[in-house]
């Protein structure tokens, strides 16, 4: 138990050191904000010592000071319109360090995001990593603009308030100061378990997210298989600790300030029974005792209000801690200093004992070998699981091999830089990606400056120009997210407009033709045959008929290549290849 505290102490620590770092550039505003919380609180004291002196003008019966009077409300008229002035210009301030740290921090994070390994993407539900980018820093911004507005002005004012009352009387400052830290005991106390269930919001509002995100992203599936009861179970799960978790962050947190005012209001009530004593035997005026009365209010005030930020910076920590996490993951391995840019690639392709899996304890390939010649086109079939999507995710340096080599044009994709080597590759996926944008931007996707006449050339190619015109805006029609206003198959026209719009050395088809009907299909096989003329291609498929005329067909199973050749070759070999062909298009006698 000691120990777990000791660690959650030194990653606190931590967590704030680093909250310091992405404070220090702003540094120079940061002293301003302390000189003008200086400025304020000085004023704000100093209206007391008028109001004393005012009340000592009018003390005694018959005996009004006029002028004094008149210079004391003058003064203090003056005092409050600088000190309204600061602390506008206080405020500005600090909300500017706040919103550009965030800004700063956000805007690491989310670069940070494109480059870590797709296999932390994949460990992690895009609604936790939203959560982090988004509500967790949206929570540090909050705990970070109020430390900023209070914190500073907070501490100003009880060193202030201390010199401001041991002026007045020092044995009753004494009794204030020594009866003031039993508050600062009582928030420790409290702020501790508040932290944990703090962050165990922050972590079950991530998990909320991800679920809501899941189920909106597969709204249909969820109906169409009527697993809305079990969704809803789920998310009450979730929703309930959040609850729950919500509740016990937010008890700790709201018993502090009821807490801390008891102890406050009864070190008012001393003092002022003190002061009236003090008054009695004339060792202070009525006027020295209301000022001191005001003090101590001040003076207790600025801890009711450290106590609420300090219970809010829990809230800030936890949710900082989480986004340090993010950044903290190791990015993809760099690229070496004399990467090779890839121009032109012929696209002679090698695989030299290739070995990879995604757990380290389950082996998927193994010993891999396969040699591609420029121009080749090759098939890529086997049962599900076998390893097809995992070669493409190799091919295309998504995750790097464990061992031995894949080369292009004899140089080692890892001494490649990965911006040459993915350019170099077209890529048509079964499952359709398209941004919330206009049509002719998803087609120009990889070359965003082509001219509308290519655009429109490279759809017509992909045979996607006659429905792109039925649009109601044609090629500014706006796809909305996910590409909600079209239909599955005109995704997959678009994506495979855009590779005819790049033109790349080299091709990845993966199932680009699953969703869209048999006599566009036709046409678009054509079109690839056009387009896959002179480029080494892989083309995955589970319908064979597509890929008879492939110069090499490669059968995978559990991660091993067990048959290669072409069509008619695997087919006289009469073994596995065969049976999935037979099987697709047996005849029933």
């Amino acid at each position: 138990m000691y120990n777990g505290e000791l660690d959650k102490k030194t990653k606190n620590k931590q967590t704030l050191r680093r909250i310091l770092h992405y404070i220090w550039p702003y540094r120079g505003l940061v002293l301003l904000s302390l000189l003008l919380s200086i400025l304020t609180v000085g004023l704000t004291l100093y209206v007391p010592i008028l109001t004393g002196r005012g009340v000592d003008d009018i003390a005694g019966k018959g005996q009004v000071d006029f002028t004094g009077l008149i210079a004391v409300i003058t003064a203090i008229l003056i005092s409050i319109l600088i000190t309204a002035l600061a602390q506008w210009i206080m405020n500005h301030i600090n909300n500017k360090i706040t919103y550009r740290i965030v800004r700063d921090l956000r805007v690491q994070a989310f670069d940070h995001l494109q480059e870590l390994p797709l296999s932390y993407v994949d460990r992690h539900s895009s609604g936790d990593l939203i959560s982090r980018i988004i509500t967790d820093i949206d929570q540090f911004s909050d705990g970070l603009l109020l430390g900023f507005t209070q914190l500073f002005t907070g501490v100003a004012t009880i060193a202030g308030t201390i010199l401001f009352m041991l002026s007045i009387n020092v044995w009753i400052t004494i009794v204030v100061v020594v009866l003031s830290p039993m508050s600062f005991l009582i928030a420790n106390f409290i702020a501790k378990r508040s932290f944990d269930m703090f962050k165990k919001q922050s972590e079950a509002r991530g998990e909320l997210t991800g679920l809501t995100n899941e189920m909106l992203g597969g709204i249909k599936v969820v109906q169409a298989f009527n697993h809305q009861e079990d969704a809803q179970k789920e998310f009450d799960e979730i929703n309930g600790r959040l609850s729950e978790y919500s509740l016990k962050a937010t008890f700790y947190s709201s018993i502090t300030n009821p807490a801390t005012r008891l102890m406050y209001s009864a070190i008012y009530a001393g003092v002022a029974i003190a002061g009236s004593l003090s008054v009695i035997t004339g060792n202070i005026s009525v006027g020295q005792l209301s000022s001191f009365l005001s003090y101590t209010n001040q003076y207790t005030k600025p801890f009711n209000e450290i106590t609420s930020v300090l219970t809010e910076f829990q809230n800030s920590i936890a949710s900082a801690a989480r986004i340090f996490e993010l950044l903290d993951e190791p990015k993809a391995p760099a690229e070496p200093e004399n990467a090779v840019v890839l121009e032109k690639p012929k696209g002679k392709i090698c695989m030299e004992d290739v070995d990879f899996s995604y757990v380290p304890s389950v082996p998927l390939i193994e010993g891999l070998k396969l040699s591609v010649e420029p121009g080749q086109r090759i098939a890529i079939v086997g049962p599900t699981g076998c390893g097809k999507t995992t070669l493409i995710n190799l091919l295309m340096r998504f995750y790097d091999v464990q061992h031995g080599a894949i080369k292009v044009d004899g140089h080692d994709i890892r001494e490649v830089t990965r911006k040459s080597l993915r350019t170099s590759y077209g890529m048509v996926l079964q499952e359709t990606w398209l941004p919330s944008a206009s049509i002719r931007d998803n087609i120009a996707y990889g070359r965003p400056d082509a001219s509308d006449e290519e655009i429109i050339e490279a759809a017509k190619k992909a045979y996607a120009h006659n429905f792109i015109m039925r649009m109601p805006d044609g090629y500014d029609t706006i796809i909305t997210e996910g590409g909600g206003n079209l239909s599955q198959g005109q995704k997959q026209l678009l994506c495979i407009a855009r590779i005819m719009l790049c033109l790349p050395p080299m091709l990845i088809l993966d199932e680009a033709t699953s969703s869209i009907d048999t006599m566009t299909e036709i046409r678009i096989q054509q079109a690839f045959d056009q387009l896959m003329k002179g480029r080494t291609s892989f083309i995955v498929a589970h319908r064979l008929s597509t890929i008879q005329n492939a110069d090499k067909i490669l059968v995978m199973d559990q991660g091993h290549i067990i048959e290669q050749g072409t069509h008619e070759e695997l087919l006289k070999a009469n073994g596995f290849y065969a049976d999935l062909y037979n099987s697709q298009f047996a005849v029933t006698e």
